[in-house]
């Protein structure tokens, strides 16, 4: 299974970016958890948000921002993420598998995003 991320970038502050992640080697049921998790330099890695069975779990740091779904056409979980701030300041990395919000069946490359003020 490989995860492939991309839509990383340097915005504003109050800008948007849209994170995807493509999965190859495997189709992941909707049952199947996947999201997004990040690290920041110096920071441990940190759980942003996930989604199974079509409902989402967010970081209190990202809910009302950010909003996880899903393509099943295309295999992949998205990443809108909306009134960004520089402490969003990150390498995100997809993950499927998740359980509970630190174990990780497969990891993707991560995706740096940077937030400037």
């Amino acid at each position: 299974v490989q995860l492939q991320a991309s839509g990383g970038g340097l915005v504003q502050a109050g800008g948007s970016l849209r994170l995807s992640c493509a999965a190859s080697g495997r189709t992941f049921s909707s049952g199947y958890t996947v999201g997004w998790f990040r690290q920041a330099p110096g920071m441990e890695r940190e759980f942003v948000a996930a989604i199974r069975w079509g409902t989402a779990y967010y970081a209190d740091s990202v809910k009302g921002r950010f909003t996880i779904f899903r393509d099943n056409t295309n295999n992949t979980v998205l990443l809108q993420m909306n009134s960004l701030k520089p402490e969003d300041t990150a390498v995100y990395y997809c993950a499927a598998g998740i359980v509970g919000n630190s174990e990780v069946e497969y990891w993707g490359k991560g995706t740096q995003v940077t937030v400037s003020s």
